[in-house]
């Protein structure tokens, strides 16, 4: 496994990138002063984005599939946890752009070339916020569960009545 985002794993049969860009910016402010340089105030990290690139050969790599399986995630405009194979933990991501280039096509139109770019944006306060919210859901889904497990321990009951 190379990366995963959300349920998505990039690995080389599905969506191996070859280029991993990650750009943090920081605000700095300034105020013009008379007759000195401007003061500036750090107010702390702004955008991190990560942009992955790379170029899928069909019949060795993923394909079509692949990319529409992110393309679906992000149209859900949800947030995802993006997740290093390494064990490095970058946050909860959203899609922010997607593109891809077809070049070299089968005689019936497929692709034997896919050039793509995901581009990625963080959207949690903290790492410490961002496990506030998956423990958020991760309940929210057992309450489900057991909500499921109680209707059908009724029903059963029900028969047996």
């Amino acid at each position: 496994m190379m990366m995963i985002l959300g349920l998505f794993v990039f690995t080389l049969s599905t969506v191996p990138y070859q280029n991993l860009n990650r750009s943090l910016e920081y605000r700095w402010p300034t105020n013009s002063r008379v007759g000195l340089i401007p003061a500036a105030q750090f107010l702390g990290q702004d955008n991190d984005t990560i942009t992955l690139s790379g170029t899928l050969l069909p019949e060795v790599t993923g394909g079509r599939l692949s990319l529409l399986a992110l393309e679906t995630m992000a149209a859900q405009g949800k947030a995802w946890p993006l997740i290093e194979g390494s064990g490095r933990i970058y946050g909860m991501f959203v899609v922010t752009g997607f593109s891809e280039t077809r070049t070299e096509f089968f005689a019936d139109g497929a692709a034997r070339r896919i050039e793509f770019t995901l581009n990625l944006m963080r959207v949690d306060e903290s790492l410490t916020a961002m496990f506030g919210d998956m423990k958020a859901q991760a309940d929210g889904l057992l309450g489900k569960a057991q909500t499921l497990a109680d209707n059908a321990k009724s029903k059963v009951g029900e028969l047996w009545s």
